[in-house]
């Protein structure tokens, strides 16, 4: 089963000891935000291709291609924002692992980077967790999640500079209209262009490419959840002229604000 970075609303976790799904958010009608959850369950994302923003506890973890990142039970979540991303999504309770002691003073998340041929074993390591999961064969996932685990141990955590954290919560607070390269430097007390190459040495995206994401994602849950003319979609976003909206918001979708919302109210 395929789908986007969302934990499973009818599943019975207390009765649960480990569960994944595949993870794919290329369909462009998809919800771009996930509400905020809470699992009694050791989440765990894995990302093959693309990225995923998760916000843990008003922290955000940018996992690109090769990240993995482990979210300790009962912390609040939420997916942020996504960007065709591809990889493997679950959770699992420590009562599976035959050795506990990589997780057992776990109390902050872990996010970590593999490159190279170390991610691609990682991305086939899972695949076999995928399919084994399908097929009910637990002695793998336990073998495998200790494999995964050691893995995390001794490798390098994405090191994310405090500015470049202060930029995404910034970025992504609902509460925050959107800004100019120019007022988020200032928030920050920097000048535009050392903010400018900070958050493309950490994120390998420009300061303007994620000002459009956000106006994407913004824009989407407005056309998808409310009746706003596009008129005032468009003036929301910080984009007062609809015409322009209209050829920015297909280019990044595929679709016109009209289409989507169409597809998206049924």
């Amino acid at each position: 089963m395929e789908a986007g970075p969302h934990s499973i609303p009818e599943m019975d976790y207390s009765a649960c000891r480990f569960f994944i799904r595949r993870l794919n958010t290329y369909d462009r009608n998809k919800p771009v935000q996930m509400p905020q959850a809470t699992l009694p369950l050791v989440g765990f994302l894995y990302v093959t291709s693309g990225e995923v923003l998760v916000e843990i506890g008003g922290t955000p973890y940018l996992c690109q291609t090769g990240h993995a990142l482990i979210i300790p039970a009962k912390h609040p979540f939420s997916i942020r924002y996504y960007n065709d991303a591809a990889g493997y999504s679950g959770a699992f309770s420590t009562s599976l692992l035959s050795d506990t002691r990589p997780l057992r003073f776990l109390t902050e998340p872990i996010h970590q980077a593999f490159w190279f041929d170390e991610g691609v074993f990682m991305g086939e390591l899972f695949n076999m967790i995928q399919l084994s999961f399908e097929k009910g064969d637990n002695l793998f996932i336990e073998k495998a999640l200790d494999l995964f685990l050691s893995r995390l141990r001794s490798g390098k955590p994405v090191a994310v500079s405090d500015i470049v954290n202060r930029f995404l919560e910034s970025i992504f607070n609902p509460d925050r209209s959107i800004g100019t390269i120019s007022s988020y430097a200032a928030q920050a007390g920097i000048s535009d262009n050392y903010l400018s190459r900070k958050v493309k040495q950490g994120t390998g995206r420009s300061v303007g490419d994620w000002i459009d994401a956000v106006r994407i994602v913004r824009a989407k849950k407005l056309l998808a959840d409310t009746s706003l003319p596009v008129i005032d979609v468009a003036t929301a976003v910080g984009l007062a002229d609809q015409s322009y909206f209209a050829r920015f918001f297909k280019r990044e979708t595929g679709q016109t604000p009209s289409e989507y919302r169409k597809v998206m109210q049924g």
